[in-house]
């Protein structure tokens, strides 16, 4: 999967061969997708409501931390909300509730950089439905449900979809995998509830999210903060497995700090060596990946915690939605 992505967001020669390939992959898309909206395929109805965050492209776009807001904006209005996700990356195979010391090789990176935030129970499942059942039994004070990357995932009933764009890459060269980034058509979008485009100009019925962050926290020692004025004259190294690991070396950037890049793949399994820069004063990362290094951090890891920023109108459209009469729970 790697390899290809070199060709998603350009045409090259390769395509002769990947277009095929492609128009069978949106062939099967669109009859899965006929499927359950005609009801050949069952999909199941929880008893508490359901929103959905996802996109339509392969990779990072930044559904974590609107999931995250969300659930923060919720818990203000009066909601106890819970979270459900795949568990990208990890091995767990049956639903699975996921703590902030959990292992992310057992049940994903961001699965578990959501329990870090210790702001509702996180599950995980390949099976969402089941994860959610699971969820609800263990914590029956949960009255709304967050599906973090659940947009193609049919088979759970949704009363609100979000769908996040990455507003840098957008959708590529325009086509489905493997030929192109897409997972769903870019005209999936019209169906959804609200588009959210992350990092890029929203257009009129679209919001526009940004991550703001500039405090450092040490790994080692989670309560020691650092700003950015504590790295100015040291030698800087930046790691990043992230979907799309230049957005957050662009933002150490903007924050004066100049850095040695170091790209990953998305969700990749860090080892000591990749580590291992001699020449560092310190070395920066994301969240996502903190949580894959602490078994072997040493004191120069530094972690940026960013946080999305939205327009608060998101919430209320979503609550007049899920409450026609703009009552909220209490």
């Amino acid at each position: 999967m790697q390899s290809l992505e070199q060709h998603w967001y350009r045409t090259t020669p390769l395509h002769l061969i990947l277009l095929p390939v492609s128009f069978i992959f949106r062939m099967l898309v669109a009859v899965r997708h006929a499927l359950y909206r005609g009801g050949i395929l069952t999909s199941m109805k929880l008893p508490v409501p359901v929103i959905v965050v996802g996109n339509i492209t392969v990779g990072g776009s930044g559904k974590t931390p609107l999931t995250l807001w969300l659930v923060q904006q919720l818990i203000n209005s009066g909601w106890h909300p819970g979270i459900i996700s795949r568990g990208y990356g990890g091995t767990a195979t049956s639903p699975l509730a996921v703590h902030a010391s959990s292992s992310p090789d057992e049940t994903g990176d961001e699965a578990v950089l959501m329990a870090q935030r210790k702001l509702c129970p996180v599950w995980i499942g390949r099976d969402r439905v089941g994860a959610a059942r699971a969820l609800l039994q263990a914590h029956p004070e949960c009255d709304i449900l967050l599906s973090d990357d659940g947009l193609q995932h049919y088979r759970l009933q949704r009363d609100f979809e979000i769908a996040v764009v990455d507003g840098i890459r957008r959708f590529g060269n325009g086509f489905l995998l493997p030929a192109g980034p897409l997972r769903e058509p870019i005209s999936r979008l019209a169906e959804v509830d609200v588009v959210v485009i992350h990092g890029g100009m929203a257009t009129e019925g679209q919001y526009s999210m940004q991550l703001y962050g500039e405090n450092f926290y040490n790994l080692l020692n989670p309560n020691t903060i650092a700003q950015v004025a504590d790295f100015n004259g040291q030698c800087l190294h930046a790691i990043a497995g992230i979907g799309h690991p230049q957005r957050f070396f662009s933002h150490l950037n903007r924050l004066g700090l100049k850095t040695e890049t170091h790209p990953f793949p998305d969700h990749h399994r860090f080892t000591p060596a990749d580590l291992d820069y001699t020449d560092a004063d310190a070395i920066l990362m994301t969240e996502k990946d903190a949580v894959k290094c602490t078994i072997f951090a040493n004191e120069k890891c530094w972690v940026l915690r960013v946080d999305a920023q939205l327009d608060s109108l998101l919430t209320q459209q979503i609550l007049e939605r899920l409450i026609p009469d703009g009552l909220q729970t209490t």
